[in-house]
């Protein structure tokens, strides 16, 4: 018997979808990169990832709807800035659509001008390696150039819809 060359219809509805993927706890990042005219851009994105350790290679994907999707797209560089357990109203100011993202926000430039937002548990500086459009996203592998993070610092977490800080157990 042959392999079906193609996946059944989902058995499922998209609200119900979304149900099962909030059980799967993630951390919370910004990703940031400059638009050709130097100005930041950055929005809040749990879909981030490990790759490869060797070499260092990290994805992360965004809507295709979105409208940083062209600057994202053709940028030589992006950084990832994983939020710690006090940057909540950060995640929430980067989560809405339009607004000033960036007034009140401390950053400073990296690789390509990516902007390394200042709190941060950590930051992985990406060359825009490759990107492949799946379903209704954009997934961006990015070769990390640098990496930093603060030791001890309490990542803010993502799970069910609402923001967390980590237990121990």
């Amino acid at each position: 018997m042959s392999p079906p060359v193609k996946a059944q219809p989902p058995a499922f509805s998209p609200k119900e979808f979304r149900s099962a993927l909030g059980m799967f706890a993630t951390g919370v990042t910004i990703v940031t990169a400059s638009t050709g005219e130097g100005t930041p851009i950055g929005l809040t994105a749990n879909s981030f990832n490990s790759v490869s350790l060797d070499p260092p290679l990290v994805l992360w994907s965004l809507a295709r709807a979105a409208a940083s999707l062209p600057a994202f797209s053709t940028g030589s560089h992006y950084a990832i800035n994983i939020l710690a357990a006090d940057q909540k109203l950060l995640a929430e100011k980067f989560a809405v659509k339009g607004g000033d993202r960036w007034g009140g926000v401390e950053f400073t430039l990296g690789c390509g001008d990516a902007p390394l937002i200042t709190g941060a548990a950590a930051t992985f500086e990406c060359f825009n390696r490759s990107r492949y459009e799946e379903g209704d996203h954009v997934i961006f592998v990015g070769e990390v150039e640098r990496v930093a993070w603060r030791a001890g610092a309490t990542p803010l977490l993502f799970h069910g819809g609402r923001f967390y800080t980590e237990l121990p157990l």
